[in-house]
């Protein structure tokens, strides 16, 4: 069965949007500099490629356009355009959600309201791929439940100050990572963590 891996590209500081994100500026203000390593298809949130010139940045990119399933919470969902249906290859989403709204999701969305729920849904579609989660709320949530198996943070040198952090929140309890890769791009770290 596959993985619950989350997938994000935060600053040093650790976060993963600048201040004022929103649907019509998703990633803030300045925040855009945390997918400068990611070619988006007209500007769009879904990354289509990775710039050729980094090697390291393509095959990480490929392992997470290689899952299975998406998780995503309502709050990534809606700033992303609700990705027009399709976060890559037509693979089913499912977006955690405190309510689901009276219009159902578009194309291969689906609103979930329960975690351990989304979480077994997205491993059934998934099969034996990896599913890949998105969304700072989303995370914290799969975390606590005890459904997220690994992080893979992408760590960009920059210091935004303030926005939205990956982390912010979290309850006074200790969760041991151990770092399983450790890769460096042109200008970028990408790691990986497994969930202990």
């Amino acid at each position: 069965m596959g993985k619950i891996v989350l997938y994000m590209w935060m600053s040093l500081d650790g976060f993963i949007a600048g201040p004022e994100d929103g649907p019509e500026q998703g990633l803030g203000i300045g925040g855009e500099c945390l997918h400068d390593s990611l070619n988006l298809d007209g500007g769009g949130s879904v990354p289509a490629a990775i710039r050729t010139e980094d090697e390291v940045s393509a095959a990480v990119m490929a392992d997470a356009m290689a899952t299975g399933a998406v998780l995503t919470g309502r709050r990534t969902f809606d700033h992303g355009g609700r990705w027009n249906g399709d976060h890559h290859d037509g693979v089913p989403i499912f977006v955690l959600t405190r309510s689901v709204p009276d219009e159902p999701a578009p194309g291969h969305a689906r609103y979930v309201t329960d975690v351990r729920e989304a979480a077994a849904l997205a491993r059934q579609a998934a099969g034996d791929r990896d599913i890949l989660l998105h969304g700072a709320e989303a995370a914290r949530a799969f975390l606590h439940a005890g459904e997220l198996d690994e992080m893979a943070l992408q760590v960009i040198p920059v210091l935004l100050g303030q926005g939205r952090r990956l982390f912010d929140d979290m309850p006074a309890e200790h969760v041991e990572l151990e770092l399983v890769r450790a890769l460096v791009g042109r200008g970028i770290l990408h790691t990986r963590y497994r969930v202990k």
